[in-house]
């Protein structure tokens, strides 16, 4: 028998969480024909890897990104690639790009997840080439996809489509029984395409961009009961998805998301809510998210949050940060797009009052500290205040509220301010419980999305590290086989979708780790510029030694730093179709 590919001698992980060997890999086309103890029969075999002291996983899955434009001009999405990401699923947050018209792909994508809002446009104008999700489906099919793509199917992408965006973001505006029969038939027709389920979303400081909605929150949070429940009788029936986004917030809303999974009556639904985070300002939310998950899943239910397994830092340029959107005063500046009113704003003391009270008011459900001595300034053309945080600036400037000290800079320097905060995943102890918790998935990376405030493309590796240094000391978490199920075959079983085994026969989608560089450069800061985004420098990750080879399709796509010319050039990837 020969092989394209022998992958000699390395720790071979299979993805179901059962025991690690060293092994010999063979492949052949697109999949795995061999795994073998023996050594292989390396006879005409013109890629041959030794693989010792190395570790052989399958490809890492990335259930939460935002690539649904990037894909569009850059299908390698090599930033993920690199970092062993083999399969990731777009259409998160209620926003895809299936029947929505170019303008308002840019009014809901661009402020909301902080993507160039001309760009997203222009992309869409020119790349749209299909008007349902079949048709979609043959598009994406037809690039040289770098990964393989599953998708949802976004509750405000429909809803715009059918109602128009000024009607499907207005709170007395209900769609007709043609205009919701519309929208149910576009689900049914995406879930014979192949899509995992639908997104949806309540948060409330998710805005929208453009002029004519502007700050108006996403369509789908319009969405009343009737409309949520007839599309999720669709998802119940058919054993598909729903992600959502509840608002944090209204217990009402929290509770009718997590407890939509039981299928009392009635068959589940299959729920995977944003997010399990160890939010700094309620330290006792980890409690409550503990308990619903195992409440509603003891009582029937089939429910997972989502979770990014490493520290949630951001990063922010003056004040463009989405956490700002979460009260009044720091929307209403985020509203002003003219940097003219917008400093005028920021300057007017009467503003500046309403800020302060906003920033001390300490109580109730939110995202952000709001703690300025917990924000560091990084970048600013006055090196003097780099390194400080803006509290500490306030208090060398005669004990100026930080509000103050903030909004100062801000007005001075714009968006050349620039600075850091972790808002939550900050205890790793908390980390560690979540690391092992059943109703809680690994995932969340926003890839593609807030270019320019966060860099989570590589959370699997770092998430490994974390366990294999526990390991190390003695005081394993979980097994390391267990945290590799658990970023590959754990996340497939439950999405339904054909990715996360290295076995015989499976598709050899994998990824060769050298473990000695599971080091702290994966925590590194590094930019890159997109040229799709007209050379906007995105923040990713550069950690390039613990990468040897990423496998798509039994095809090298990327190794040591380094993408393959096939990468992005030739598809590598293929849409996957959910099994149900």
């Amino acid at each position: 028998m020969s092989y394209d590919t022998i992958i000699k001698g390395g720790r071979w992980f299979d993805g179901t969480g059962a025991p690690s060997a060293i092994r010999n890999l063979g492949v052949r086309g697109d999949r795995v024909v061999a795994v073998s103890e023996a050594p292989l029969d390396e006879t005409g075999c013109p890629d041959i890897v030794d693989a010792q002291g190395k570790w052989v996983l399958p490809g890492m899955i990335d259930i939460h990104t935002h690539y649904d434009i990037e894909v569009l001009k850059t299908p390698s999405l090599s930033e993920s690639v690199r970092h062993g990401i083999t399969t990731v699923l777009l259409g998160s947050c209620s926003l895809s790009t299936v029947h929505i018209d170019p303008t308002g792909a840019g009014d809901i994508f661009g402020r909301v997840e902080a993507i160039p809002r001309g760009h997203v446009i222009d992309t869409l104008a020119d790349a749209r080439t299909w008007s349902s999700a079949h048709e979609y489906v043959a598009a994406l099919e037809r690039l040289p996809l770098g990964p393989n793509i599953a998708a949802m199917l976004g509750h405000s992408d429909i809803r715009t489509a059918r109602l128009g965006l000024d009607r499907a973001t207005r709170k007395d505006t209900r769609p007709t029984s043609v205009e919701l029969a519309a929208m149910e038939a576009a689900l049914h027709e995406a879930l014979d395409a192949g899509f995992v389920g639908m997104s949806a979303q309540q948060l409330l400081f998710d805005k929208v961009d453009g002029e004519t909605c502007r700050s108006r929150t996403l369509p789908s949070t319009y969405a009343k009961g009737r409309e949520r429940r007839r599309l999720n009788a669709i998802l119940r029936r058919r054993g598909r998805i729903l992600q959502g986004g509840p608002d944090i917030t209204s217990p009402r809303s929290l509770g009718a998301m997590i407890f939509s999974s039981l299928g009392i009556g009635r068959r589940r639904l299959k729920t995977t809510l944003l997010s399990a985070a160890d939010i700094k300002a309620n330290p006792f939310a980890v409690f409550l998210i503990d308990y619903l998950a195992r409440l509603v899943n003891a009582l029937g239910g089939d429910f997972r949050w989502q979770h990014l397994p490493v520290p949630f830092e951001v990063y922010a340029d003056g004040i463009d940060l989405v956490i700002f959107e979460e009260f009044g005063s720091g929307a209403a500046a985020l509203h002003l797009a003219d940097r003219v009113e917008r400093d005028a704003l920021l300057a007017d003391e009467n503003y500046r009052r309403r800020f302060r009270k906003d920033y001390d008011a300490k109580f109730g459900m939110r995202v952000w500290h709001r703690d300025f001595f917990d924000a560091e300034i990084v970048d600013c053309p006055d090196e003097a205040v780099i390194g400080k945080t803006f509290g500490e600036v306030g208090a060398g400037r005669g004990g100026l509220h930080p509000v103050d000290a903030f909004l100062d800079l801000v007005l001075e320097h714009g968006t050349k301010l620039r600075w850091r905060t972790t808002i939550s995943n900050h205890r790793p102890e908390v980390l560690d419980r979540f690391a092992a918790h059943p109703g809680i998935q690994l995932g969340f990376s926003d890839a593609g999305a807030h270019l320019r405030n966060m860099a989570f493309y590589n959370f699997g590796l770092r998430f490994l590290r974390r366990m294999y240094r526990a390991e190390q000391a003695g005081t394993p978490v979980i097994p390391l086989e267990r945290a590799v199920h658990r970023l590959t075959g754990e996340l497939a079983d439950w999405y339904d979708i054909d990715a996360g085994r290295l076995r015989e026969g499976d598709r050899a989608d994998f990824v060769i780790l050298d473990p000695a560089g599971l080091d702290d450069s994966l925590d590194a800061y590094a930019e890159s510029p997109v040229e799709q985004y007209g050379g906007l420098p995105r923040m990713v990750n550069r950690n390039d030694a613990a990468v040897a080879a990423v496998y798509i399709g039994g095809r090298y796509v990327f190794g040591n730093g380094t993408a393959a010319p096939a990468l992005g050039a030739e598809r590598t990837g293929r849409f996957l179709r959910a099994r149900t």
